[in-house]
């Protein structure tokens, strides 16, 4: 494989994973039209992700997320429960991606693209618990639409300019690593707001 082919799978894993930690399912759907369409060549070991029934399955679970994602209260719930799906496929996409590496690479690049999810997805959750106490809905629905465009439309970018789009995603990256003090007393607060809610119950 050349330097170049090279270069734009590993920018395309970097945006996939980090788009996975924003939001799983819209991921998937936009990786399996684009593979569809034609836009993106996926490696076989993913190619599962452009068939009709995944892409038709993930698109319903989408449906169901775009609107429990906007609902003040229950979406710290539905992303705590979404931590399961969400870290987990960014590091199924790189390990699928990177599985022609030797296995050294291949393990230090499914480690990252857990990594990276993760740090989306803990961004996000942050950003909800923040904006969740607002008495009106509209903060809720805005931060979660524009993290939907985020995820697709950096999907959409990378594979057009998957070094530019990688190179965004870092960016953020780096955004979130100098926030983590914040991401981390937010996380918390959640926890304690759960835990003063179950000794209520």
């Amino acid at each position: 494989m050349s330097d170049v082919v090279t270069s734009q799978l590993v920018g395309l894993v970097i945006v996939a994973s980090f788009a996975a930690g924003l939001n799983a399912y819209a991921t998937v759907v936009t990786l399996g039209l684009l593979a569809r369409a034609g836009l993106v060549n996926l490696p076989s070991s993913l190619h599962l992700l452009g068939d009709w029934w995944v892409i038709g399955l993930c698109g319903v679970l989408y449906v169901i997320e775009f609107f429990a994602d906007k609902i003040p209260g229950f979406d710290l719930l539905w992303n705590a429960l979404q931590t399961a799906v969400r870290v987990p496929l960014g590091a199924l996409v790189a390990y699928g991606a990177t599985a022609h590496m030797s296995p050294g690479t291949h393990m230090i690049a499914t480690a990252l693209g857990a990594a990276i999810a993760f740090a989306a997805h803990s961004a996000k959750t942050a950003a909800r618990v923040s904006v969740t106490p607002s008495p009106e809905p509209f903060s809720n629905i805005a931060l979660s639409t524009a993290e939907d465009a985020l995820a697709i439309g950096l999907m959409w970018f990378a594979t057009q300019h998957p070094l530019w789009a990688a190179a965004i995603v870092l960016g953020l990256l780096m955004a979130i690593v100098v926030l983590a003090g914040w991401i981390v007393r937010a996380i918390r607060a959640l926890i304690m707001q759960r835990r003063v809610a179950q000794r209520r119950l």
